[in-house]
């Protein structure tokens, strides 16, 4: 049988693995060696779920959205995580990675963020617990997720704006790693996503759980069976995904489908699209599938989401690619604001434009009349109503 779970040296298949600097090598390794201990110890568990539960406000709906599955001619569920405490699925790692971290003795904290709800995810634990946050953050996405810069200010974070490469999320990883580098001591480093160095990305992976363990359980009550026909998320690192399918993945009659950023067009050279155009390479302590010249230099991703424009992909997502158990669909940026909107005039719901991927692929496929299609809304649109109300003017413009 296949295996889809990350092994004893922290690989998926080829992809993985530990590639870090020496000063973090002893950070990284005690947490290699803790981590599942910590994770299935009883009374971390009766902690995280009690915060899950009263502070995130878990478990987050599974909703038929009717007008959607008439539209598309099946049963469509929607995995509201954009209702959980801060907006989006974020928040049930950063809650999580901050209880072990505590129980590790780290007193900083330090994180990076994209679309800035892992950043505000982050601060929000932080001030949750009372421990200083600093938020790495690159100077593009602040200036187009303005919302969330203030909110982890107002939660009390230091926010550092990196000005170096295309100011994005990539390059607000580096900054992070950087820091990280320079106090190995104190600091524990809460990533976003199911990237960097193992054991990170089963780490993250585990946390998010959280939501297939629920999505089994809902549909069982809404459908009378635990297994959907399809699953479907957006991936940039992979983390909402991962939470979605984890408890599928030996379910193949569960068909996978993820939706990465094509930007303009996968061949526009203004595109995030890792899966369609990454080669093996390594990028943040792991090996994978990486935007990469013919000389081995990261090329800067494009996307009109702020979560989406990685270069690279979660090592567990380029290994479900790569063995066809997950089917990886490039959604453009016209694509995804289309699906956003019809999202928002059918069923009253603004997602996030990184959702709004994941919806872009129900004009990609077929379904039947029977089938159950469950996909991941990660969260919500508050944060993206600039870059929403800048697209729409554009497009008056042009029309007129």
């Amino acid at each position: 049988m296949q295996r889809y779970n990350v092994d004893e040296n922290g690989f998926y298949g080829e992809y993985g693995g530990a590639y870090i600097p020496e000063i973090l090598h002893a950070n990284v390794e005690n947490l290699k060696n803790n981590y599942r201990k910590i994770l299935e110890d009883s009374q971390f568990r009766q902690e995280y779920h009690a915060l899950l539960r009263d502070y995130v406000g878990r478990p987050s709906p599974l909703y038929l959205a009717q007008r959607l599955s008439v539209r598309y001619g099946c049963r469509i569920y929607l995995k509201r995580e954009d209702l959980n405490h801060t907006g989006a699925h974020k928040i049930n790692n950063t809650i999580g990675q901050i209880l072990l971290a505590r129980r590790m003795g780290k007193t900083r904290i330090i994180a990076e963020t994209g679309a800035g709800q892992h950043g505000v995810a982050t601060a929000t634990v932080c001030a949750l617990m009372g421990m200083p946050c600093v938020v790495y953050m690159g100077a593009t996405d602040i200036a187009r997720q303005h919302p969330n810069v203030e909110k982890m200010k107002m939660l009390g974070a230091e926010v550092i704006p990196v000005t170096s490469g295309n100011q994005t999320l990539k390059d607000a990883t580096n900054e992070a790693i950087r820091d990280w580098c320079s106090h190995p001591s104190d600091t524990y480093y809460i990533i976003g996503s199911t990237v960097g160095p193992h054991p990170y990305p089963d780490m993250v992976a585990r946390l998010q759980s959280v939501i297939s363990e629920e999505i089994r359980r809902q549909l069982q009550e809404k459908e009378g069976r635990a297994t959907p026909d399809y699953l479907i998320a957006c991936v940039g690192g992979g983390s909402n995904a991962a939470g979605t399918i984890y408890h599928f993945l030996n379910e193949p009659s569960v068909r996978i489908v993820l939706a990465e950023a094509a930007g303009k067009g996968v061949d526009s050279g203004q595109s995030a699209a890792t899966i369609q155009l990454g080669r093996l390479g390594i990028i943040h302590g792991s090996k994978t599938l990486l935007m990469q010249s013919d000389d081995g230099q990261i090329e800067e991703p494009y996307s009109i989401s702020a979560g989406l424009d990685y270069p690279g992909i979660g090592p567990l997502h380029a290994h479900l690619a790569k063995t066809g158990r997950s089917e990886v669909l490039a959604i453009t940026d016209d694509e995804a604001m289309a699906a956003a909107f019809e999202l928002t005039k059918s069923e009253g719901i603004i997602p996030a434009i990184e959702s709004a991927h994941a919806l872009g692929i129900l004009k990609k496929k077929t379904f039947r009349p029977e089938e159950v299609v469950v996909i991941c809304l990660s969260g919500r649109g508050d944060k993206d109503m600039e870059t929403y109300t800048n697209f729409l003017n554009a497009e008056a413009q042009s029309n007129s």
